[in-house]
């Protein structure tokens, strides 16, 4: 979901918010990929150069109306690219993809705002089902869609880049735990977070924050270190890998150090 593989997440490569942490895996140290679910048009979900390595690989897309024509310009081929609207769906090797309805903006420029729609995603295989939330705010639409595709075996929430002034288009830790709720619980991995300087509070807040309030309401959540490949079901609990981090308290991170930095690197 939303690969990004850039140093930056901007519309310039010299320039913009960038990463906290080097990239975990090139998209050449991955296994194969069936599929690509992009949320919507946004700089630090859709990469351009990151979509055209996934359009060399020739591996399908599905995305938001609209956000194709950008696919395109960044190379990906149309034959391989499909645009659903809310609530439509598609299959794609055994995978089978819903958009829902969810609360955000989209657009790539000054000219561009809200002509390509957002969305958040049931992903669905003969193993699991996951809900992805994208970009969003807090909605009653997530009780629909708990209703109508749940039970989930994992709830991917946005977390990070968040201001209690922002709720309306991110969710942040307290909201993404009622939302958590209205979708019918589960196992909660907190994503958009820890990765970019998108937001302004300090790096590690989000995941700090959320540890306290799960731990408080005995949600269920997940905290794999960066890079970390794991199955919901087999999973303990979270892990405050973050706390190891030098650097913690500053808006961007010093490189890892000790058993944090040979983890990463090994």
């Amino acid at each position: 979901t939303d690969p990004v593989f850039a140093e930056r997440v901007s519309p310039v490569t010299f320039a913009g918010p960038k990463r906290f942490h080097p990239v975990p895996a090139g998209i050449d140290e991955l296994p194969p990929i069936d599929l690509v679910v992009l949320s919507h048009d946004h700089f630090d979900h859709l990469c351009a150069s990151s979509m055209a390595a996934i359009g060399k690989k020739r591996i399908p897309v599905v995305t938001a109306l609209g956000v194709g024509h950008w696919l395109e310009r960044y190379g990906v081929d149309p034959a391989l690219i499909t645009e659903l609207d809310w609530h439509d769906h598609v299959e794609i090797a055994g995978i089978r993809v819903t958009a829902q309805p969810c609360q955000h903006f989209s657009g790539r420029g000054l000219i561009s705002r809200n002509r390509t729609l957002w969305a958040s995603w049931v992903i669905e295989s003969s193993r699991h089902k996951v809900f992805f939330s994208g970009d969003t705010g807090l909605t009653t639409d997530f009780e629909e869609t708990g209703r109508r595709h749940g039970p989930f075996d994992l709830v991917m929430l946005e977390v990070g880049a968040y201001h209690p002034s922002w709720g309306t288009i991110h969710l942040g830790p307290e909201n993404a735990l009622e939302a958590f709720r209205m979708l019918g619980g589960g196992t909660f991995l907190p994503v958009h977070w820890g990765t970019f300087d998108l937001g302004i509070h300090v790096w590690d807040d989000p995941a700090e924050t959320l540890y306290r309030l799960a731990t408080e309401r005995g949600a269920r959540i997940l905290t794999p270190k960066l890079g970390a490949v794991f199955e919901p079901v087999q999973v303990d609990g979270p892990v405050p890998w973050w706390r190891e981090v030098v650097g913690v308290k500053e808006r961007r991170c010093l490189p890892l150090v000790g058993r944090a930095r040979e983890e990463a690197e090994g």
